[in-house]
């Protein structure tokens, strides 16, 4: 198949802005949810404790990111067989329709376990609408490019990313000022998700003037469009093995760094630093703008150097500072918290064999009612480190010269069970205390700086792996079979390997009782995809994106 032909000027820019802006806007609605999640807790969670709701909250958010790789597969065989241009205008319509019935459910006070039920089937369709959105977008701008520049053409779909969570945070940031923070958590957490439906009807008109891709339009005047897409992409070796090469050495690492840098900050931010939610969407915002300019640097110069260097680059960064890192934000954020657990380490004595891990991924069937779970839930959820000792019977937690006797849940009614619940942590609290443990961030003696410079290395790395990701991708598959080829993987490596890790993350610092347990999930992910890397991953700058076989 001869090159492709290339659009250039007015008409190539018209492709871009119109493919990112179209994303952006399903990034914006996929991350109001992770914005929110503190607030979203208590509104659709409200019938279990708060370490617990949040968690489910979390598992939520994730259930979004578990819908990604069907979505990329439905609309990914759309895109293969009928177009790239009709796969994404279905999915920003269902994103948009999902998103607004998010802004108008009833919450548990009202309708009771429908609530959640509800609010998780509508996250999942997000998902499911997500999932074929970002290769649609990536390809068809791809597919539009020189090669010499595709990188950084490309990048700009990569900004898409930063601009929908930039949006977001703008968004609940000025309505959270503008409201105060009682009339927002009450309510006006609603707007932004009703709002964006007028951002819906503006990307829709946008793309609906687009044409087809060049490259697609080849292969189909020539009958070479795939006809059976998922068959070609997984039952073939020779395809099977670059989405394999595509997820274990490239996506699986761009989900665990980019979701940590973006979102397992501000939830260790917020939930274990104790950092008020304004400041930390300051924050957010802060280094989201700042990526913006990142992915498009890092985009053109894998245009110059290669895309294999400048990924590979992100990834070793990433590696050497998750812990270091979140050490550092430790320091700057919370010192007084850092302070306290040096000075009066806590120790929670129990039988290990009464305590479980407290990640339910069933949707609160499970109930955590043993006394080793009730003290460590409530310690866990105070964002404190803990040792811990072996008792025979019960559970205490030893906070200084402190002893407060952990009470066991078991068999008590609802409200009885709440009350028990509420007494011990009040008991915690008082003793955490007396013993110089902060109730929350000091903001006298918090580096905003430190905390911003801390952030931004995450950042470098994450927009490093990520600027250069969607050209090549693009560049390692086959046009009759791009996009479900491309879609699969990066949804599997985004969307479960990212997409749970905040749950994840925060289940094992529940269990193990370290604060930065849980970056030995998103450290070993990283170094796996490294030796992958390095061994196996091909250069594919300046490939030809026609028909490669």
């Amino acid at each position: 198949m001869a090159a492709h032909t290339q659009t250039n000027g007015r008409d190539l820019r018209n492709v871009i802005v119109a493919s990112a802006a179209g994303t952006a806007l399903e990034w914006y609605d996929f991350f109001l949810f992770g914005a929110l999640a503190t607030i979203l807790a208590k509104h659709f969670f409200a019938n279990v404790p708060e370490t617990q709701a949040f968690i489910l909250t979390l598992l939520t958010f994730a259930a979004g990111f578990f819908a990604r790789p069907f979505g990329a597969l439905v609309f990914g065989k759309i895109g293969d067989m009928h177009g790239r241009k009709g796969a994404f205008l279905t999915t920003i319509s269902l994103m948009g329709v999902a998103t607004l019935l998010i802004g108008l459910l009833p919450d548990y006070s009202q309708v009771g376990l429908l609530a959640p039920a509800a609010l998780v089937f509508l996250r999942m369709v997000q998902g499911f609408a997500l999932g074929g959105e970002y290769g649609g977008a990536a390809i068809y701008v791809a597919e539009h490019s020189a090669a010499h520049r595709r990188g950084f053409d490309t990048s700009w779909i990569q900004t898409s990313a930063a601009i929908g969570l930039t949006l977001a945070l703008v968004v609940v940031l000025g309505l959270r000022t503008w409201m105060g923070e009682a009339a927002f958590a009450d309510w006006g957490w609603r707007i932004p998700f009703i709002g964006s439906v007028l951002l819906l009807v503006v990307s829709l008109w946008i793309r609906m003037r687009l044409s087809e891709s060049p490259v697609f339009q080849e292969l189909q005047a020539q009958g070479r469009n795939s006809k059976r897409s998922l068959a070609d992409s997984f039952a073939e070796w020779s395809s099977l093995k670059l989405v394999l090469l595509a997820l274990f050495g490239i996506m699986m690492a761009q989900g665990v760094v980019w979701y940590t840098g973006n979102f397992y900050t501000q939830f260790f931010l917020e939930k274990v630093l104790k950092v008020p939610g304004a400041t930390v969407t300051g924050i957010m915002l802060t280094i989201t703008f700042a990526s913006m300019f990142l992915y498009v640097f890092f985009g053109w110069l894998s245009d110059k150097v290669g895309r294999k260097p400048v990924m590979l680059g992100g990834m070793i960064l990433m590696l050497v500072a998750y812990f270091p890192g979140f050490q550092m934000l430790t320091h700057f954020a919370n010192p007084g918290l850092a302070e306290a657990m040096r000075a009066n380490p806590i120790t929670i004595a129990a039988n290990p064999d009464a305590c479980s891990l407290q990640l339910d991924l069933t949707g609160g069937a499970r109930k955590f009612t043993s006394a080793c779970d009730v003290a460590k839930s409530a310690v866990a959820s105070l964002g404190v480190s803990y040792q811990t000792a072996f008792a025979a019977q019960g559970a205490e937690v030893r906070v200084g010269s402190a002893v407060i006797m952990a009470p066991s849940l078991d068999g008590l009614s609802t409200g009885a069970a709440k009350a028990a619940r509420a007494a011990f942590e009040g008991e915690l609290k008082a003793a955490l205390a007396a013993a110089g443990y902060p109730a929350g961030a000091d903001m006298a003696r918090f580096n905003w700086w430190g905390v911003v410079g801390t952030m931004l290395i995450f950042i470098v790395a994450a927009t490093a792996l990520y600027g250069p990701q969607a050209a090549c991708l693009v560049e390692l598959f086959p046009a009759r079979i791009r996009y479900t080829a491309l879609s699969f993987p990066y949804h599997v490596g985004t969307g479960w390997f990212g997409g749970f890790q905040p749950a994840i993350g925060f289940a094992i610092v529940t269990a193990a009782g370290e604060t930065y347990a849980g970056l030995w999930y998103p450290f070993v992910i990283t170094a796996i995809a490294i030796v992958v890397a390095i061994l196996f991953l091909p250069e594919t700058r300046g490939r030809d994106v026609g028909d490669q076989g």
